[in-house]
């Protein structure tokens, strides 16, 4: 079995498609948090008073620099432009989406990773039919390896884990639980806390369930090229070992 690596780029309305088209030298990079759009801006040319108007209103500037390397500015912004968004597609036809998205010159780059051949085929002609799009290469990947562009993003692993439970999770992390052999127990854990036994492991048990139920699309990943199961290959030779 192989994965598919596609990368392609489209033009449509958007909320930075007038901006990158109109400044042709400044890229522009988008990050998808749980709650706001993280945006970076760079450009190798001085920028204009125009354009520093036009990215204050993109959202809030947490960082801007301008010196002979040219400019680079970080903003954020809210989820609004995500409505209708680009991003849902590609989980429709199980395309696994690899931030950050890119707009360049009028077009937003894109890069996904398929289990299916005929996804990607599927999420192409899905794309054509309201926007132009171009696709700029599509790679099987036959290496058990994930691609050095698949980043798994950091909100997706933590998503829906609560406040306590990603604290119970982090105190028992640095504690040593995790540790073969434990460093600690769960009583020894929950003294550390104000919550009950009970209460402390009911936190730690959700924690460890959400993680590992989101971390779970970049598992099958890692294995999907396996060409043979490591566990049934141990028992086998456990057998045979045995029949001598």
């Amino acid at each position: 079995m192989s994965l598919y690596e596609a990368s392609f780029r489209v033009k449509h309305e958007c909320p930075y498609r007038e901006i990158s088209e109109y400044y042709p030298d400044l890229t522009i990079r988008e990050w998808y948090l749980s709650d706001c759009q993280v945006i970076e801006i760079t450009s190798s040319e001085a920028p204009t008073d125009e354009l520093l108007e036009e990215i204050e209103q993109i959202g809030t500037v947490l960082h801007k620099s301008i010196d002979e390397s040219g400019l680079h500015v970080v903003t954020q912004a809210c989820l609004c432009s995500l409505e209708d968004s680009i991003i849902e597609r590609f989980e429709e036809y199980n395309c696994l989406y690899q931030p950050p998205t890119i707009h360049r010159q009028g077009w937003e780059h894109y890069t996904v990773i398929a289990f299916d051949e005929d996804d990607i085929q599927a999420l192409h002609a899905d794309l054509e039919a309201d926007r132009d799009i171009e696709v700029l290469s599509k790679t099987a990947i036959t290496e058990q390896t994930i691609p050095h562009s698949m980043l798994a993003p950091v909100d997706q692993l933590f998503e829906d884990l609560t406040d306590r439970q990603l604290a119970a999770l982090r105190l028992a992390l640095e504690s040593g639980y995790y540790e073969q052999p434990r460093k600690t127990s769960l009583r020894e854990l929950a003294d550390q806390t104000a919550v009950a036994r009970s209460t402390y492991e009911e936190h730690l048990r959700k924690a460890e369930n959400k993680f590992l139920t989101n971390a779970g699309q970049f598992l099958r990943l890692v294995t999907a090229n396996a060409s043979s199961d490591p566990l049934q290959v141990e028992k086998t030779r456990q057998a045979e070992h045995a029949a001598d």
